[in-house]
Parts: structure tokens; sequence; C-alpha cells
């Protein structure tokens, strides 16, 4: 292809793209600022145009203008935000043709930093067996760097048939070197919903690790035996709740308020909705509640979280949450590429939005997995002759963010 010809095509790319961001149609632009959007897109087209003219003509070599353009895009994309993706049309059939049910290693991902990073794992999954833990950075899958693949494929990659291996490259914290860990997938399924009683049988700590229809469900009917049994007092564990549906948070989240908003959804487009709770559907809209979160606490668990506590309806324990709360929508493009891209995001009872600003706990408390071995990793960096090496840690004693939960309800009247 000549080279004014490659030129072109990236350029088309990127009126393509850049038509889809800021609205432009053939119909003509219609208000003053959608023409002031369009005079700053010409602008930077012109950019684009003089960028790519170099990169093809001074660059050590000839380009492969493909990649380019699709590495520009890519970027594009993923400097909104980590959910929304540019899917070449390879990839888009892909994409299509996944109709889930396959095997997994039990984790759930985003784009951190560029990578793809572990927000939460799966108990009992192949990922908890290997040890990894939210934060973990996955830097490569098989021979593939995270930073060169969107995040819709990555979910897709660390999918695939039962017994198949997985082999990733991970960077733990305060670890400079990543780690190679080959996983079997397997079939993985949640487990229930946790239950236990405290103090006496007056706490009742519920556990769930996904919030769809089922443990939502599960949820309400342990509530609902609790009022009952004369139980007064909830400790919910949201840690490491990342999967789910936001619907159901909502209904979750409304078994505990008799009124209020819960949450919001709003974007460029697309209308604002408010969700608020209904008398109806609480089942505990009186008892003292403590909630639980994490760094794995993302999506439908911070919905829950961010509810009770803007609404006063529950005190917060734990770390601040990853921050994940947005609607996609996916745009088939002339190729046969596509975007997926974040038209919405949810927002606080108090208008924050949770993808921006996340839900951080009144009560902060780290976790023990940040603690245990912090002081070996000091100790280790302070002796430059000893060479720091991977050291199976014991299990920790205890659970600072679970008893500190149960130390407030205890001081709570039922």
């Amino acid at each position: 292809m000549l080279k004014n010809a490659k030129i072109a095509l990236l350029a088309v790319s990127v009126v393509l793209m850049l038509t889809v961001f800021l609205g432009l149609t053939v119909h003509g632009v219609r208000t003053v600022s959608a023409a002031q959007q369009q005079d700053g897109a010409y602008r930077q087209i012109d950019v684009y145009g003089e960028v790519l003219r170099h990169i093809q003509t001074d660059y050590v070599e000839d380009p492969n203008i493909g990649a380019v353009t699709n590495g520009a895009l890519r970027g594009l994309l993923e400097s909104l935000d980590a959910d929304s993706s540019y899917l070449t049309p390879e990839d888009y059939k892909t994409y299509k043709a996944d109709k889930g049910g396959k095997a997994q290693v039990g984790i759930n991902v985003s784009k951190r930093y560029g990578y793809a990073t572990v927000v939460s794992v799966v108990p009992g999954s192949p990922a908890e067996k290997a040890d990894l833990n939210d934060g973990d950075i996955i830097e490569a899958i098989g021979s593939h760097d995270t930073r060169d693949i969107s995040l819709a494929m990555i979910q897709r990659m660390l999918e695939g048939a039962p017994g198949s291996e997985l082999t990733l490259a991970v960077i733990r914290p305060r670890k400079a070197d990543p780690e190679k860990v080959v996983l079997s997938r397997v079939v993985v399924s949640e487990p229930a919903v946790a239950e236990t009683m405290y103090e006496n049988s007056s706490i009742l700590y519920l556990k769930p690790m996904i919030l769809d229809h089922d443990h939502v469900q599960q949820v309400e009917g342990k509530l609902k035996s609790m009022s009952k049994n004369g139980n007064k007092k909830v400790l919910l564990d949201l840690r490491d709740v990342a999967a789910g549906d936001i619907p159901e948070a909502i209904r979750l989240s409304n078994f505990f308020l008799k009124q209020g908003t819960i949450t919001q959804l709003e974007g460029q487009k697309v209308a604002k909705q408010t969700f608020t709770a209904e008398a109806s559907k609480a089942v505990d809209p009186a008892g003292p509640v403590v909630v639980l979160v994490n760094r794995g606490t993302s999506g439908p668990g911070e919905v829950v979280a961010a509810a009770l506590l803007d609404n006063k309806r529950a005190d917060l324990v734990g770390e601040k949450t990853f921050g994940e709360g947005a609607q996609q929508k996916t745009f088939e493009l002339p190729d046969g590429a596509a975007l997926i891209l974040s038209i919405a995001k949810y927002e606080t009872p108090l208008g924050k939005k949770i993808q921006d600003d996340a839900v951080t706990p009144g009560t902060l408390v780290a976790s023990n997995t940040d603690l245990a071995g912090a002081d070996d990793d000091d100790a280790l960096a302070s002796k430059p002759d000893v060479k720091a090496t991977p050291v199976k840690k014991p299990a920790a004693q205890s659970d600072d963010q679970l008893n500190k939960g149960l130390e407030l309800l205890k001081a709570k009247a039922a």
C-alpha cells in the first residue's frame, strides 16, 4: 500500500472514532458547542496526521501501519476508562462467538496502569490455590503482553476448555520481577452465601461472593429467618465481591432500606435515572448493620456499600474499594471492528461517580494480606547482599477487619 494511502487509512479511522465520541453526524452541527467540538476535532485530526506522517517517513523502519492503527485506537479508548475497548475485526468476531459457560481460573480482572489487574479471587478456585490476590498485576497471558490487549479480550483469554492450562506472568506487590504462574482451568462454581453466628447468636454474619439472583435470594432468606429467630444485628461481608448484576445489588440494598436513593445512573446521552428503595421490599430496615469492604469490592458490591453508607444505614469497615461502575454499549464499525464504550456511570446516593471515586469506609482497617510479610520484605530490602526469594507466609491468625466489624456491632443496641 502506498504511504499516502496508509496515512489516509489511519486518518479515516481517527475521524470515525472522533465522530462517535463527539456525536458528529451527516446532518450537520446543531449548536454552538457542537460547532466548537467539530473545530477541535479537525484540529486534532491535523495533529494525528502530522504525527503519523513523521512515523511513516522518519521512523527507523517502515512501520506496520495496521498495528499502528490498532494501537492508536486501543489507546484512545483505554484513555477513557478500563471498560472501554477497541476490538479489531478479528477480535470482535471472537467476542461475538463467545457464548460464555467456559472453564475459568477464578479471577475477576480489570485494567490498571495499562495492565490487567486482579480485582478479586473466587474462593476455592485455581487462582486462590496459586495464592493470587487482589492487586496482583497480570503482565502477560501466555506470550501476549496485557498492555496490548483490550479488557474484553483479556476476559475471554482467561476462559477455555476444562483442564486446559493458562500461563500468566504475575507481578506481586513489593516484588519487582514477574512470577510465572500456571493454572488449570476448571468450571468454577460460586460458593453459597456463608452464614455464621456471633455473640451468642445476636450477630448474623453473611458472606455472598457474587450478587446474582440466586445469591441475593439466599441473603433474603437468611435475613427473614433471622427476624424469626430473634437476631437483631447483621455483619455483611462484601470483601472481594466484584461479580454479579447491578439490579441485584439494588435489590440487596433495598433489604436494608425502607426509603431513600440507592444509586443513580447518568451519561452524556443517557438521561439520569434514580433508583429508590421501596418500603414493601425491605426485610431488615432498622437493625444495626456493619458492612466489610476491601480493594476487591467492585461494581455491584460497591453499589450496595455506597447505598448503605450514604443513607447512614450501615457503618463501613475496611479499605477503599476498587472503583468500577459503568454501563457499556457496543458500537459496530463498517470494517467489522467494534467499540465497547462506557455510556453512563453509576453514582452514589450523594452523587459521587463510583468508577471515579470508589467508596471509602468510615473506619479504615488494612487487610491482613497487606500486613503479613511487610516487615520481612522491608528487612530483606535493607540487606543488599541478601537475595529476596518468595516465602510462603503462614495464614493470618486473625481477621482485623472482621474483628473491627464485630466490635462496632457489639457496641450497638439491638
